[in-house]
C-alpha cells in the first residue's frame, strides 16, 4: 500500500488483513481512509475538516476498482461520517460515476450511510479566527470574502489518498479530502474527479494527487501519471513527468503545490512533489510497521531534480 503521508495510520491498520487475504485492496483502501476521516486532528479530511466560506463542512471522495475500472465519487458532501464509502455505493449501487451536493446527500441517506456532525469546535474557532481577520472591504461581499479567505495556500491543500495491489494483481484507490478551506460552497477539486486526482488501471499502475486541486484539474494528472507507465516509464520518471506538467501552467508560484503518489501493477512505487522535503508513506510484506520516504522534489524548470 501506498498514501499521502498523513495514510500512515490508516495502512497499519488494514495491512496486516490485506496482506492475509481477508481484505481485497477495494475494502482495504476504503478502511485505511476511515482511519483519516475519523481523526479530528486531520483538518484536510473528514470530521474536523476546515469548513466552506459559511462554516459548513463539505467532503469530496472518489474510489476506483483498478481491475474492473469501475469508480465511484462525492463532491461537496455535507453531514456523513464516511464520504469514501458514499462513493464505493455510488460506483456499486448506482448507474452514475459521480453524485455533487443535496444530490449526494440525499443517496448517501437511501443507502443508509452513517450521518455525523463534521464541524469540531477547533475547526470552526479557526474559521471564526479567519473570518475576524478580514478587513472591511474584504467583508463588503460573500465573493471578496471568499477571494480574501482563500488566499493562504496553506490552507488549500490536503488531502488522503491510498493505492493498494496485493498478491492476485488486484489494485484499487481512494481519496478523501475537505478541500480548500474556507472555500465557496460546491467548491469540488480535483479528489472526486477520476482522471484528475485520482486513477487506477490494474494492467498498469495507481496514481493519486493532494495539493491544489485545480493544477490536477488542468492538467488531468493522475490518468496522464498512469499513462506514463504505460508508456514504459518507472514509477519515479512517471511521477516526475507529471509534476513537470504542473510546473508549465501558468500560476502564482506560492499556488504551485502538487504531490503524487504511484503504485505499478508489479509492487514498484515512488512519489514527486512541487516542494521539497515531503514524504509519502508506504508498507509491503516485508515492513512491519508503514515507513515514509521522501518523494522526489521536481523544482520548476531551468532548476535541478533533486531526490
Amino acid at each position: 500500500m501506498v498514501a499521502s503521508a498523513n495514510g500512515r495510520a490508516g495502512i497499519d491498520a488494514v495491512f496486516p488483513r490485506l496482506l492475509e487475504g481477508a481484505l481485497t485492496p477495494l475494502d482495504a483502501v476504503e478502511e485505511a481512509a476511515w482511519v483519516t476521516e475519523d481523526d479530528p486532528a486531520d483538518h484536510s479530511v473528514g470530521t474536523g475538516g476546515l469548513p466552506n466560506i459559511f462554516g459548513a463542512v463539505e467532503l469530496d471522495a472518489s474510489i476506483m476498482d483498478g481491475t474492473t475500472l469501475k469508480a465511484g465519487a462525492v463532491a461537496a458532501l455535507r453531514g456523513f461520517r464516511h464520504p469514501i464509502s458514499v462513493a464505493r455505493a455510488v460506483m456499486e449501487r448506482s448507474p452514475h460515476v459521480l453524485l455533487v451536493g443535496e444530490g449526494a446527500a440525499a443517496f448517501a441517506r437511501a443507502v443508509g450511510a452513517e450521518a455525523a456532525v463534521l464541524e469540531t469546535a477547533e475547526a470552526l474557532a479557526s474559521w471564526r479566527t479567519a473570518i475576524a481577520s478580514l478587513h472591511a472591504e474584504e467583508l463588503a461581499s460573500t465573493l471578496a470574502m471568499a477571494r480574501a479567505l482563500t488566499r493562504d495556500p496553506e490552507r488549500a491543500v490536503g488531502t488522503v489518498n491510498y493505492l493498494a495491489l496485493d498478491d492476485r494483481g488486484r489494485m484499487a484507490s481512494a481519496v478523501s479530502t475537505s478541500g480548500w478551506a474556507f472555500k465557496w460552497p460546491g467548491r469540488a477539486g480535483d479528489s472526486p474527479v477520476i482522471g484528475a486526482g485520482n486513477y487506477c488501471d490494474a494492467r498498469v499502475g495507481a496514481a493519486a494527487c493532494t495539493g491544489f486541486g485545480e493544477l490536477s484539474l488542468r492538467t488531468q494528472l493522475a490518468s496522464r501519471c498512469v499513462g506514463f507507465l504505460e508508456a514504459g516509464a518507472t514509477c519515479e520518471e512517471a511521477a516526475v513527468r507529471a509534476i513537470e506538467l504542473v510546473n508549465r501552467l501558468q500560476v502564482d508560484p506560492a499556488e504551485r503545490i502538487m504531490h503524487i503518489v504511484v503504485l505499478d501493477r508489479d509492487g514498484n512505487h515512488a512519489a514527486a512533489s512541487t516542494r521539497a522535503g515531503t514524504t509519502y508513506a508506504w508498507r509491503d510484506g516485508s515492513q512491519p510497521h508503514c515507513q515514509l520516504s521522501p518523494r522526489t522534489h521536481v523544482p520548476p524548470e531551468g532548476s535541478s531534480v533533486v531526490g
